[in-house]
């Protein structure tokens, strides 16, 4: 065991190393492992292929890295798909996006869109669902809308409506492309509020969400759980 004068002895040795480098202009190798930190990376794989992956792919995160995928999976082929994924490269988080596509009433679709949550829930995915589609939880973002039946095949005038007083317009019918000017007037502040919109838009589908007892999600219109997986990419901008 060493004595207290040994460790003086070493701590002035490793002292003198380190001012000798700093002079020599080398690094300090003990410094820069001590700051050095990996960012965690967070899978997102989504169901639309351009709609939902350019939305997210515009969050500046600066202490996390995401990947957003969109490939035209749906429902349970698409969490089956995000984990052959995880199986492939090592994430931190992998979080599966997808909508009760497109008529939650129809049994063999229901049963898909469920199946898929509990998959999604075994493999500790995080699930971000909407019913009916993700546009929703856009909507949410401009409209204080209370929950209840808005068919999907209106919300593309209902986001163009909203976007009206912007002079911008969403072509949801089309590319379905969230670009820079759509994401910063989503990321921008509400006028009434003062709040951020996606402040409002968290707080206002989970006010939605939670009218809803989930015993079965594929009959929950309209409710969105983008939500929580926005509330987590928050933590790390």
């Amino acid at each position: 065991m060493k004595n207290k004068r040994e460790v003086q002895m070493e701590s002035r040795k490793a002292l003198k190393e380190s001012l000798k480098a700093k002079r020599r202009g080398e690094p300090d190798l003990s410094r820069i492992e001590a700051t050095k930190t990996v960012k965690p990376t967070i899978l997102i794989v989504c169901e639309g292929e351009n709609t939902e992956p350019s939305y997210f792919r515009q969050f500046k995160l600066t202490s996390a890295t995401i990947k957003p995928i969109g490939e035209g999976y749906n429902t349970i082929s698409l969490v089956k798909r995000a984990v052959k994924l995880s199986k492939e490269k090592s994430y931190d988080q992998v979080w599966c996006v997808f909508d009760a596509d497109p008529k939650p009433d129809n049994p063999q679709q229901a049963k898909n869109f469920i199946d898929a949550i509990n998959l999604a829930k075994k493999k500790n995915f995080g699930i971000a669902y909407s019913n009916q589609a993700f546009e929703y939880w856009l909507i949410l973002h401009l409209d204080d809308h209370q929950g209840g039946g808005m068919n999907r095949t209106d919300y593309n005038d209902k986001i163009n409506k909203l976007l009206k007083p912007f002079g911008l317009s969403y072509d949801g019918e089309g590319n379905k492309i969230i670009n820079e000017d759509f994401f910063e007037i989503l990321d921008g502040f509400d006028k009434k509020t003062s709040k951020e919109r996606k402040r409002l838009a968290i707080e206002r589908a989970e006010r939605n969400y939670n009218r809803f007892d989930h015993t079965n999600p594929a009959n929950e219109e309209s409710s969105t759980t983008v939500f929580r997986l926005v509330e987590e990419l928050l933590k790390y901008i």
